[in-house]
């Protein structure tokens, strides 16, 4: 299955000839070339008739030239051979367009092109350069089939033949009308350059493109005079090089002014800050330390406080206060007051941007406090480090002991107000044992008082060991009354002695008994009576051991107010420096460099979106 090929358009060129000023007649004219398409392909006898005709025409102009020239004219192809040409027949390209003049049958001279395009060389085929001196059809398509052509290039001859209305019989007739015409069907150039500009034009249906019935106006052909013009080909690249100038010029600009706006907001800046920083900065001297809070042994920690006592999270918020103290106000004062924080950055000979005025205010000096200090603090280990700095690393050294003694006695006064706390709750505590005991004492004296009894359950045990030792004499008495009985002549003055006895007995055990349930009966019984003095008697052994209790911790509270309960064990102390440490100079002058170049970028994108936005 054959695919079709895409439509490809030539365009027929045709070589200039120079007028001869001795044929300058209404034959040489040139026949307007824009007619109808119908008219703009001739047979091949009226090609081949033109062709004799121009040649004639040629021959004429070079006899009319001899003085001249008497040489033969000839054609140098590419390949260097140089080709003379032959009367009968013409090499000249024959554009569709050039049709006879209707009176002498004539081929019109064409016009010169001055366009860049009709200057281009344009190169004959070989099989062309060939098939000139035959003149047979036949023999031209003999010729042609001798190529070798592939049926690929055949096609495109039928194609390109048709897109030309040539009335080709086969493909070779093809190839040969196209070759007769100047068309080569094998060049691989712009297929737009195929179709003139004529035949675009004889195309549109406008009335100048309708058939010409009547004899038209020749015009006379324009005089081909040497033009003052500058070829365009120069001017074309004369221009480009004025524009390529121009934009070097632009970009040779552009890069000055970006170069200067760099030295000018980047490396001007820096320089002046790497200047400070090698030459006028006042080297400080750095001082580090290392301590943590630790809780006294003797103090008093009970349950899960007990547990945490020795680790970070125990001493965390005491190591937090610290922190904040030591960066406070407070803290430089009592600087200031020992040691002289002021007066040691308020010398002549440390530069002006360290150097405190001597009547500074506290702010100020508390800037440059919060500067030479830093404290940071790590939870997982429970450790406060500390560096201070100074331009003398012996007051750098002087400074960080005294802030560690502020540290230690801040932390320790923490819990003063706690303890002091403390004792007074004890102290309030013993006197309230001391009064609730005398009150449990006034109860039972007052109870004792009231009864007159001191022991109710005393007297109680009392009467039942009566009741029990007549209850026994009774018994003995009614088995020896039962023993009398038992001897059949008993002495009736035993017997009736035995008998009285147990009488009295038996009247002195209801008696007693008898006093005994009235005691332990009613509201003043005995027992009830004596309840109340055991409960009287236990509150009061309560109350004795709570205000033990409150005396014993009375005493401890009193104790541990007394003593220290937080400790600062410093784990590395401070050491004199003896070189500085800042500033860090390289350091300093790669950040400045960064923040300006940061500061200049985000100003040139600031000014290039204002600019475009009030461009558009």
């Amino acid at each position: 299955m054959t695919m079709k090929q895409p439509v490809r358009k030539f365009r027929i060129r045709r070589v200039p000839t120079t007028p001869s000023p001795q044929l300058d007649t209404p034959q040489s004219d040139t026949v307007p070339e824009k007619l109808a398409d119908d008219q703009m392909h001739p047979t091949a006898s009226q090609i081949q008739t033109a062709q004799v005709q121009t040649a004639q025409v040629q021959t004429t102009k070079s006899q009319a030239n001899q003085p001249q020239s008497t040489h033969p004219q000839t054609r140098h192809s590419k390949d260097g051979q140089s080709q003379k040409a032959h009367p009968q027949t013409d090499h000249t390209q024959v554009k569709p367009s050039q049709h006879l003049h209707p009176q002498n049958n004539l081929a019109t001279p064409p016009h010169k092109e001055t366009s860049p395009e009709t200057n281009r060389s344009e190169k004959t085929p070989p099989a062309v350069a060939n098939n000139t001196t035959d003149t047979t059809p036949a023999n031209q398509i003999e010729a042609i089939q001798k190529e070798g052509l592939t049926g690929r290039q055949l096609r495109m001859a039928r194609r390109i033949a048709n897109e030309h209305k040539l009335p080709a019989q086969t493909d070779f007739d093809a190839v040969r009308l196209l070759r007769a015409k100047g068309i080569d069907p094998f060049n691989r150039s712009n297929p737009l350059d195929w179709i003139s500009p004529e035949q675009n034009q004889n195309k549109s249906p406008s009335p100048d493109n309708a058939k010409v019935q009547l004899p038209q106006k020749i015009e006379k052909a324009p005089e081909t005079l040497p033009s003052t013009d500058v070829n365009p080909i120069d001017r074309r690249s004369e221009e480009i090089r004025q524009i390529q100038l121009e934009i070097t010029r632009r970009r040779r600009r552009k890069a000055l002014m970006l170069l200067a706006r760099l030295v000018v907001f980047v490396f001007l800046p820096t320089a002046v800050t790497a200047w400070y920083f090698y030459f006028v900065a006042t080297p400080l001297y750095s001082t580090k330390a290392e301590f943590l809070i630790l809780n006294a042994e003797g103090s008093a920690s009970a349950g899960a406080g007990g547990l945490l006592s020795g680790t970070g999270l125990a001493s965390s918020q005491d190591a937090v206060s610290v922190q904040n103290y030591l960066l406070s106000k407070e803290a430089m004062l009592r600087l200031d007051n020992d040691v002289g924080f002021k007066a040691h950055f308020s010398q002549s000979w440390i530069d002006p941007l360290l150097r405190l005025d001597e009547d500074a205010s506290n702010e100020k000096a508390y800037k440059l406090y919060k500067r030479n200090l830093e404290i940071g603090y790590d939870p997982t280990e429970g450790v406060l480090k500390m560096e201070v700095t100074a331009t003398d690393p012996a007051v750098s050294k002087q400074y960080a002991e005294a802030l560690i003694a502020y540290s230690e006695e801040k932390v320790d006064n923490l819990s003063r107000r706690k303890r002091d706390n403390q004792v007074a709750d004890a102290e309030k505590a013993l006197e309230k044992a001391h009064q609730e005991r005398l009150d449990a004492q006034e109860r039972l004296l007052r109870l004792q008082q009231e009864n007159a009894v001191v022991d109710p359950q005393g007297k109680l045990t009392a009467m039942r060991a009566r009741i029990t030792h007549f209850e026994t004499e009774l018994q003995l008495k009614r088995l020896r009354l039962q023993a009398l009985l038992d001897n059949p002549r008993p002495n009736t003055a035993k017997l009736s002695g035995l008998k009285g006895d147990i009488r009295r007995l038996i009247a002195l055990l209801d008696e007693m008994n008898l006093e005994m349930v009235d005691a332990s009966q009613g509201e003043q019984s005995l027992a009830d009576l004596s309840l109340q003095i055991l409960m009287a008697q236990g509150d009061l052994q309560t109350r004795d051991m709570m205000l033990q209790r409150s005396l014993e911790n009375l005493i401890q509270t009193q104790r541990e107010a007394g003593s220290q309960v937080r400790y600062l064990t410093t784990s590395v102390s401070p050491v004199e420096a003896q070189d500085p440490s800042y500033p860090k100079k390289f350091e300093n002058a790669i950040l400045a460099a960064l923040i300006f170049s940061g500061i200049y970028l985000m100003l040139s994108l600031t000014a290039s979106i204002l600019r475009e936005q009030v461009s558009s």
